[in-house]
């Protein structure tokens, strides 16, 4: 028995993509799961806690699904980095592998390297009710004593042996370490290099310092000197990596083989199931496309249309609170900062919610169901040309409900530049928020005069703007492909499972998961950029605010207007003095080769909170805050004129420019909040707000000088 420690077992669970790990480990786990990042990167790691049978609790860690130790992308490197250091916090004390047990021979070249790594391992055969299904007979004790460890078969998605899985997790505990025989044999060059690196690194597994050898220009946790001697160590034996993975990955298939041929018995000839049915029609060249786009749709009007009434019904709950505690405390810009800076900025993260939820709901079922495998196979080649993947797709169509949960949804994409690609173009494809900016803009400036005998004018620039931002998006990533450079290797490596019903507690704990990622990630960002602009509004240069506040009174009283009318414009002349009005008139020179003036500018920086803000912001500027309506707002707009002449502002011009403007510009503070924790750096996220704007303001300008 092993010594006893203060420090709680770590328990890893490893397996392949689509093994149903993580529903394991939800079954395991159930809420006892946080959500944490590796030290260093951006990628999730999912820890939970586990009470054995004879009470004792470990933490059980859900490593990223990898199909070997030599990683072809970010969260495969992570799994390598974990295992190749016992320094490393999330290095196990023992192993759970989660392999399919109807596709078992594809499943073990991982399981063969943990052996050699002598981590004790238990081997579980998960997906064990589909194989029974389908006629696969697995002999787990001739797997065990082959192997060498324990096998046992379970299923995720029932239950079966759970608690016959903890109760071995507890026995191989209890077991003294035992010093295993390689299940690889090393060849005599891959000897000296191993024994080079253990001499030289205080290693004592020779096969953890061949992964370290393999690996030494990427590893983290080496020092410069390490890396430098390593280099030297292989430059020296005149060792070639990629021969020597390939070579080491057939011998090992040539020994587990034979085992597994003789531990499984198959039916002998596979029926024609269900899963080959459905993909001879979700696969096909041409229906397949058709049938995403079509399901996609489906999930976009779902979001759309589902997500209506809890949104308003937060925008209700905060508008309610926030005229009761206007009402019951007193007039004081603290009250101010309550209602209109902190209030308003939790709105602004709360109301975002039902959009997340519904689309991680809608796509973990597509996930868990095994269509979004196929999703991958069909368009990857297709975004490759973009520098991006199949996974991208969905992002992009998600991006049109909303950024925000699109971008998290492109975690599912493993490499590393086409991860970062489609993060950064996503923003590009118009979401809902830009709607009410588009239906003002259209109807303000665009006639309803039909072209064809069903499409307007209207209709027809409505659809252009879905237009300009895909291909900006499609653009953007092939210029991106070509600039942001990596070596890191990209090839479509996919299992495509079996169709399933999904495992609802997993979906659940998936919805659940994303959304408190949200609040707590992205949430304390927005809510700071609301309380800074809500300053910007609120406050001006001495003594200006007090004119403002004068001048309206006047005014008010002169014109002879009623209460409403007279808030109205107190709250359009308070804007013009704030600081966010000096702004407005500072950047007017920049922005009237666009045809904008003060106001509008104004309305671009107000905008940066959320893209829609510009109807609220147009609304106070023109005097009809209180009441928001876009026909008496399009009215004022049309009879604007700028300051100082009888120029009207809003021309066909200035409309189609604002129009082009608003569909390009990083005009969402929330979507940048959600790229600066996606890709863990603010330099990405101030690199897409600056090229979104400039790319915004060049074609705005183009667009505005065609038409002028």
């Amino acid at each position: 028995m092993r010594e006893p420690r203060e420090k709680m077992w770590n328990i890893a669970l490893v397996g392949n993509p689509n093994s149903g790990k993580s529903t394991v480990f939800n079954k395991l786990t159930g809420l006892r799961q946080k959500t944490g990042n590796f030290p260093g990167v951006t990628v999730d790691v999912k820890e939970g806690r586990i009470q054995l049978p004879g009470g004792q609790e470990v933490m059980l860690t859900d490593l990223p699904g990898t199909y070997s130790l030599y990683p072809t992308a970010s969260d495969e490197r992570i799994v390598a980095a974990v295992l190749s250091n016992k320094q490393d916090p999330h290095f196990p004390d023992a192993a759970v592998y989660v392999a399919d047990a109807t596709h078992l021979e594809k499943h073990l070249l991982l399981l063969t390297q943990l052996l050699d790594l002598n981590i004790p391992v238990i081997l579980a055969l998960n997906m064990s009710d589909t194989a029974d299904e389908i006629g696969i007979k697995v002999n787990t004790g001739i797997l065990a004593e082959r192997l060498g460890i324990p096998v046992l078969s379970i299923s995720g998605r029932t239950g079966e042996n759970i608690q016959k899985l903890k109760l071995e997790i507890e026995k191989l505990l209890e077991q003294p370490l035992v010093r295993r025989t390689g299940f690889y044999r090393h060849t005599e060059q891959e000897k000296q290099v191993a024994e080079a690196v253990c001499l030289n690194l205080n290693i004592q597994n020779s096969y953890q310092a061949l992964l370290i050898a393999h690996h030494h220009d990427w590893l983290p946790f080496l020092s410069t000197q390490s890396r430098s001697t390593i280099h030297a160590i292989t430059e020296d034996k005149s060792f070639n990596f990629l021969r020597a993975q390939v070579d080491e990955t057939l011998e090992r298939y040539d020994r587990f083989t034979p085992i597994v041929q003789d531990a499984i018995l198959h039916p002998p000839k596979f029926p024609s199931t269900p899963t080959d049915r459905i993909d001879a029609i979700v696969t096909h060249r041409w229906l397949g496309p058709l049938l995403f786009f079509t399901v996609m749709m489906l999930v976009f009007q779902a979001i759309y249309d589902w997500s209506t009434v809890p949104m308003d019904l937060i925008e209700l709950f905060f508008f309610k609170l926030n005229g009761w505690v206007g009402t019951h405390l007193p007039e004081h810009w603290l009250t101010e900062l309550l209602t209109d800076g902190i209030l308003a900025g939790l709105s602004g993260i709360l109301v975002f919610i039902p959009q997340i939820a519904i689309l991680f709901l809608l796509v973990t079922v597509l996930e868990e169901v095994g269509y979004m495998a196929r999703v991958v196979f069909i368009f990857d080649k297709i975004m490759r040309r973009f520098g991006m993947n199949g996974r991208s797709v969905v992002s992009l169509i998600s991006g049109g409900a909303c950024a925000v949960p699109a971008i998290m949804s492109s975690r599912t994409i493993g490499n590393w530049q086409e991860r970062l690609i489609t993060t950064m173009v996503t923003p590009f494809i118009s979401c809902s928020a830009r709607l009410p900016v588009y239906a003002v803009l259209i109807g303000l400036a665009v006639p309803a005069k039909r072209v064809f005998w069903f499409f307007s004018w209207q209709s027809l620039t409505f659809g252009s703007m879905y237009l300009l931002g895909l291909l900006a998006a499609l653009g953007s990533g092939y210029v991106m492909k070509k600039v942001v450079q990596t070596r890191e290797a990209s090839y479509l490596a996919i299992e495509l499972p079996v169709y399933r019903m999904p495992h609802w507690k997993n979906l659940w704990l998936t919805v659940w998961e994303k959304v408190s990622a949200f609040m707590i990630g992205a949430g304390k960002i927005i809510l700071i950029i609301s309380i800074v602009l809500w300053a910007l509004a609120r406050f001006g240069p001495a003594g200006a605010m007090e004119e403002a506040v004068v001048k309206a009174q006047t005014t008010a009283k002169t014109e002879q207007l009623d209460e409403r009318a007279a808030a109205d414009l107190m709250a359009a002349y308070q804007l013009e003095a704030s600081y966010a009005g000096y702004l407005g008139k500072l950047i007017e020179p920049a922005i009237r080769p666009l045809g904008y003036d003060w106001k509008i500018g104004i309305a671009l920086i107000t905008s940066f909170a959320a893209r829609e803000v510009f109807v609220g912001t147009m609304s106070t500027i023109y005097s009809i805050g209180s009441s928001e309506d876009e026909v008496m707002l399009r009215e004022k707009m049309r009879s604007a004129t700028f300051e100082g002449s009888d120029q009207p502002v809003y021309t066909l011009a200035t409309a189609l420019s604002l129009l082009v403007f608003y569909a390009l510009a990083m005009q969402c503070m929330s979507t940048l909040a959600v790229v600066r924790r996606e890709t863990g750096s603010w330099k990405w996220a101030l690199l897409q707000f600056i090229y979104m704007s400039l790319l915004a303001y060049l074609l705005a300008w183009f667009v505005y000088t065609i038409f002028n």
